[in-house]
């Protein structure tokens, strides 16, 4: 699958490399607006295999892989907040232009699926321990929301959750 960005400026792709190498663990939104680049931008530069794109197209197979991992961690990062959500991701249904997801768990509501550019999943260290997540991104270059495997009480990643996220992510990467 041909990434989006792949056409990124050597200028935009020097500004990223640069921020990204003064903290290879950190936030990819925090150091994207150092940069002045976009949090896809900063996805494509990781290391080989840490970001691994598919289509738009298969955002209802993802998401529907995705409700059999147990309670997950769905976060939707915007300049004015991180609002953590823990739960299952209930099933969902398309109706009037939306992705309407419902169930028993406190994560609901409605998506733009339309509005997903791509679905990326991320495989790289955060404040330095393992961080696997898939993120939904817009056309913007930004994510619409991520899932985060969990941690249990040690701070580790579940591993029945992990050994899932592996399973889809190599799925699309051999495409």
């Amino acid at each position: 699958m041909m990434n989006a960005v792949s056409d990124i400026t050597p200028d935009r792709r020097e500004r990223a490399s640069a921020a990204l190498a003064e903290k290879p663990d950190g936030v990819v939104e925090a150091i994207a607006a150092k940069a002045d680049v976009t949090p896809a931008e900063i996805l494509e530069i990781l290391p080989k295999g840490a970001a691994v794109i598919a289509g738009k197209e298969h955002f209802l197979d993802i998401w529907a892989e995705m409700t059999g991992w147990g309670e997950v961690l769905f976060i939707v990062h915007t300049d004015d907040i991180v609002l953590e959500a823990e739960g299952s991701l209930p099933g969902g249904s398309e109706a009037h232009g939306w992705f309407n997801i419902h169930g028993d768990s406190p994560i609901g509501g409605h998506i733009r699926k339309d509005n997903c550019a791509s679905v990326t999943f991320v495989d790289r260290a955060f404040h330095g321990r393992r961080s696997c997540s898939v993120w939904f991104m817009n056309e913007k270059g930004s994510a619409m929301f991520k899932v985060f495997v969990r941690r249990d009480e040690n701070r580790e990643l579940i591993a029945e959750q992990l050994v899932k996220f592996e399973a889809l992510r190599d799925r699309y990467a051999a495409l």
